[in-house]
């Protein structure tokens, strides 16, 4: 099957189950039945989506002997991994909401690398160092995706309560507590692994890349996102930040990380046209 063919069926597949989502669980009389998780047929839908979604991100990242990664590429696998930790959190915990945000936003990313055809060549890729540098990465930026979902569900959900009333497309959602203490969970683990990469990537500096650590933009915003998050799990700890405090702050995090490498990349191909 032709790359291109593949994108646009896992586009399709996600699009397709946002919009059943949609119908069955946020509109009409489904707003008046009890909330359920995910049926058999529906999570099976959804690993068939995640599959053909890692099979277009294998063709687009490894052809022939290089690695290609960059911004159209890492908004892919950002969604993809989200999507796959969703799916498996979703056996042990509620997290109505997110496939109504996730799954569209996911739609788009998959066709990027087909749409702006990546160009910048990885020039580490087969250095154990990088592998476990590039990993821990991508896990902490997609699992900072979803805790930054959840948190915009929980904004909206707050402001609800705050005017009086709770808007229907709203009612199904776990109790504001419940769902405060998945975000924390997440932003713990997400934390935890942000940890990892920046660690290894100066630990391995000289390894990876043939040079010390450079303070460069995605360095800066990195630690910057870094600092935002150990300040909000400080702060939750010691002083017991809820609410919109820690709302804001997370989404305040999770804009650092994603201008760290997503946004540096996106100036340098996109507006500036260069690949390095």
């Amino acid at each position: 099957m032709p790359a291109i063919l593949l994108h646009v069926l896992t586009s399709t597949l996600y699009l397709s189950l946002a919009a059943h989502f949609w119908r069955s669980r946020w509109r009409g009389p489904a707003l008046d039945q009890p909330q359920q998780g995910l049926l058999g047929w529906e999570r099976i839908t959804l690993a068939l989506a995640l599959i053909t979604h890692a099979v277009t991100l294998k063709v687009v990242i490894f052809e022939g002997d290089t690695m290609h990664f960059g911004f159209a590429i890492a908004l892919s696998v950002m969604f993809w991994l989200a999507l796959m930790l969703y799916w498996i959190e979703s056996f042990y915990a509620r997290m109505e909401g997110l496939q109504v945000l996730g799954l569209p936003l996911a739609a788009v990313c998959v066709l990027l690398p087909a749409l702006i055809p990546e160009q910048h060549v990885v020039v580490n890729a087969q250095s154990a160092a990088f592998r476990f540098h590039f990993l821990t990465a991508m896990l902490a930026y997609s699992l900072f995706t979803l805790a930054a979902l959840h948190a915009l569900l929980m904004a909206a959900a707050e402001k609800n309560l705050h005017r009086g009333r709770l808007s229907p497309l709203l009612a199904g959602l776990p109790p504001l507590l419940t769902m405060e203490s998945l975000l924390f969970r997440l932003i713990h683990v997400a934390f935890a692994l942000l940890t990892l990469a920046l660690a290894s990537g100066v630990i391995f500096s000289e390894t990876l890349f043939g040079k010390a650590i450079t303070l460069n933009h995605k360095t800066i915003f990195a630690i910057i996102s870094w600092l935002i998050f150990g300040a909000l799990l400080t702060g939750r700890h010691l002083r017991g930040w809820r609410g919109r405090l820690a709302l804001r702050w997370t989404l305040a995090g999770f804009a650092a990380l994603l201008l760290a490498y997503v946004g540096t990349r996106f100036v340098l191909e996109i507006l500036l046209g260069r690949t390095a």
